[in-house]
């Protein structure tokens, strides 16, 4: 997928909204917020289907029982509200009435990670992804761009009869996926290739990776992008093959180091082919309040950052080889 085009600048909670609004014309989708509405990308829908939405105000645990009824019902209910509210507030509800029972419950993880900006620490979702990862019978998606988001809600409409949780943000971020994409629940996507390292990232920080692959072969090293959108259950081929192939991975996500997507990887590496690993992503730190921008680069999680730690790894690779 070298040659990649920005298209736009979106956020992905927009692809929420358009893919929820068209798979809502399957008349068995009900969408179900939490006294927030078109922030978190339910709008679109609730102007279509109105008889279908509905807000229960601040009760996010009473709404995934109320998902779980309606899934029981036969229906498909979509959840959504700030990933803080709707992963965390809500882990018992989910773990004992939505996982055990295997439902078809979609909930929507908004304004995760830290460029949720001015917010601040108690809205910036930041273990979402451990904390759900750990749960049986989930499926985590975290696309990387507002095209892919749509792609997301869709497919887990349509293809999918179990748990799911779509992570996605709230400031534009580039949109460069294509429309006819071959969107595929448990595969990973190889953006860019190369044999030097594998840089392994997840959500918006795919295109920060994408970015940095491009700095690094202006050094000349030919680095390998893969887009893990869907961490759970995750590709394991994809990532064997990068370990053995490249010998190097580093893994980058908008999400605590310790349970998140890099950790994911790791169980999979130290078991399968184990190589050298490097992880981008929040240091068990909360953040803070201040412009999106200037949070990612405070806690380290932009191109810049990434190109940096790929060339320390690969540095360290090079004078291994020579002894």
């Amino acid at each position: 997928m070298d040659n990649l085009i920005i298209k736009s600048h979106r956020a992905t909670k927009e692809g929420f909204a358009e893919g929820l609004r068209i798979a809502g014309n399957n008349p068995k989708v009900i969408g179900l917020g939490a006294d927030i509405t078109a922030s978190v990308g339910m709008n679109l829908f609730a102007e279509a289907f109105p008889e279908r939405f509905f807000s229960f105000g601040i009760a996010e645990q009473n709404c995934i029982g109320v998902a779980s009824g309606l899934a029981l019902s036969e229906k498909i209910p979509v959840f959504s509200t700030y990933a803080v509210f709707s992963a965390l507030r809500t882990t018992d509800q989910i773990r004992i009435s939505v996982c055990y029972n295997k439902l078809h419950v979609i909930i929507g993880g908004a304004h995760a990670g830290v460029s949720v900006g001015p917010d601040g620490a108690t809205h910036q979702a930041l273990e979402d992804i451990a904390i759900m990862r750990s749960l049986p019978n989930i499926t985590i998606i975290s696309p990387c761009d507002a095209t892919q988001t749509k792609l997301a809600i869709i497919a887990a409409i349509d293809n999918m009869n179990s748990p799911m949780y779509i992570r996605y943000g709230r400031e534009a971020v580039p949109d460069f996926t294509i429309e006819n994409q071959n969107f595929e629940i448990g595969k990973a996507q190889t953006m860019v290739e190369g044999n030097d390292l594998t840089i392994i990232a997840t959500g918006h920080l795919v295109w920060e990776a994408i970015i940095a692959a491009g700095k690094l072969k202006d050094k000349g090293i030919n680095a390998r992008v893969i887009n893990l959108h869907t961490i759970k259950p995750i590709d394991e081929e994809a990532i064997i093959k990068a370990a053995r192939e490249t010998g190097i991975i580093i893994t980058a996500e908008e999400h605590q180091i310790q349970g998140g997507m890099g950790s994911a990887v790791a169980e999979v590496v130290v078991k399968e082919y184990p190589v050298p690993m490097d992880f981008i992503g929040m240091k068990s730190s909360f953040g803070e309040s201040g412009k999106p921008e200037e949070l990612l680069k405070k806690y380290g999680m932009t191109s810049d950052s990434i190109y940096k730690i790929a060339i320390e790894n690969f540095s360290r690779k090079k004078s291994d080889q020579k002894l």
